[in-house]
């Protein structure tokens, strides 16, 4: 599933073009985005067990910052570079949510509906400066910066979500994982045989992976005696981040998610 081309805005006040410096949509992209969803998650409660909010967000926000820095300053998709960065987006956008909603004592349904809210926003301003959502249209250094502000806010979101349904919903982090999962096939589907616009598509499938990825994490870091794995959360975080390493690096090596021909 990806999103259509769509041409680059004409814009004068648009920022120069750059080569684009997101990944092919490919089966190996939803991989690794699970996979980072599920690190972030286990990473992000493992700090939050070592350090208070307060300095979990500081030491995580920087990492972040970091890790955009580069990305933005990038001349072209480097799997490392790119990868690297959404990995600090979800650790950060997992304690973000936690710490939002205990700091404001919010319910895992006003939590996830802040999310939403914020999420619409974005996208909507995104839409109304560029008239398109394309991933295949980032050429540009505003339209990076909103498809960043985006990913960070679909982590955020899918933490809360997961929460919702997992605790509040009382489905436990297993049937949650499986919900998701049959969610983030539904567009997939629509797209393929029902002409879902794959923009849409795409978006609808982005935002799910994160409850996907962090519920599946959730329930291996669980203890048996709650139906988990009982792998806890640094075992998770280190079997993760082995897997997402060594699927990076494979694209690395071999390029296959590099986009072949630029937007026009």
């Amino acid at each position: 599933m990806t999103s259509s081309v769509v041409r680059p805005s004409a814009d004068p006040g648009t920022a120069r073009r750059v080569a684009s410096k997101v990944p092919e949509v490919t089966v190996y992209f939803w991989i690794v985005k699970i996979l980072t969803t599920g690190m972030g998650e286990a990473a992000a409660d493992y700090l939050q067990s070592l350090f208070r909010p307060v300095l979990a967000v500081a030491i995580t926000g920087l990492l972040l910052l970091a890790g955009v820095v580069v990305q933005l300053r990038a001349r072209r998709y480097i799997a490392w570079v790119y990868w690297t960065a959404v990995v600090m987006v979800s650790v950060f956008g997992t304690i973000e949510a936690d710490v939002l909603r205990h700091k404001f004592n919010l319910s895992h349904e006003v939590n996830t509906l802040v999310f939403v809210l914020a999420l619409a926003a974005v996208l909507g301003a995104w839409y109304r400066v560029e008239r398109t959502l394309s991933i295949h249209s980032i050429h540009t250094r505003r339209r990076e910066l909103f498809y960043w502000a985006t990913v960070l806010i679909t982590f955020a979101l899918g933490t809360a979500a997961g929460d919702w349904t997992a605790k509040s919903v009382g489905l436990g982090w297993l049937a949650s994982a499986l919900l998701f999962s049959a969610a983030m096939a539904v567009p997939a589907v629509l797209h393929r045989w029902a002409g879902l616009n794959a923009i849409l598509a795409f978006w609808t499938a982005y935002i799910l992976t994160r409850p996907v990825g962090a519920s599946f994490a959730d329930w291996m870091a669980d203890g048996t005696e709650n139906g988990g794995l009982g792998w806890g959360k640094l075992m998770t975080t280190v079997v993760t981040t082995a897997m997402i390493v060594v699927f990076v690096a494979y694209l690395a090596i071999t390029r296959r998610d590099v986009e072949q021909t630029a937007a026009e």
